[in-house]
């Protein structure tokens, strides 16, 4: 099995583009209305965005590629990037998704360790994400890996407002 990580670049952010309205609408399109789902993917994924997060020093983005070919990415968040208030010793897992077809093959694991080790090398004391309340796959990933709920906080699909349970895992 062939795993390996690549930070991206601003030369990435066609690719990254791709990959973030495909994993994004693969994950969320069957609990969601077309209309709150294109209103997100246009808010949160355009060129302009992207670029904007790229280009934030405090945010990082790894693609993660399964025999040579781009399967997901990871996002994560330092300092004033974090999408809560969680301090400075806090790493933020904004986004992990692994397109459909490469999911069950260990690569959220593969994702969640590099931030780990990301979070390590910045010495940060704790490591958080919002999911969904919905998501429960995604929610027993994070329980597996030791994360437990801390909090909630509201998250805008489109109009609508939903819930996302605050996970935290403090790093030893």
């Amino acid at each position: 099995m062939t795993i390996n990580i690549k930070k991206c670049t601003l030369e990435d952010l066609g690719k990254l583009q791709d990959i973030s309205y495909e994993t994004f609408n693969e994950t969320f399109k069957d609990q969601n209305s077309p209309e709150n789902m294109n209103a997100y993917l246009e808010k949160a994924f355009n060129l302009k965005q992207l670029e904007k997060e790229l280009s934030n020093i405090s945010s990082h983005f790894f693609f993660v590629y399964f025999h040579h070919e781009v399967a997901g990415y990871l996002k994560v968040n330092i300092n004033d990037a974090q999408t809560e208030e969680m301090g400075v010793g806090s790493l933020e897992i904004e986004r992990i998704y692994i397109k459909n077809k490469f999911q069950k093959h260990g690569l959220g694991k593969y994702l969640l360790k590099k931030a780990m080790e990301i979070a390590k090398e910045l010495n940060k004391k704790k490591i958080w994400l919002g999911v969904w309340e919905k998501n429960e796959n995604a929610i027993a990933f994070y329980k597996k890996m030791g994360f437990v709920q801390t909090g909630a906080h509201s998250f805008y699909m489109g109009h609508e407002k939903q819930t996302d349970f605050i996970m935290a895992k403090t790093l030893i």
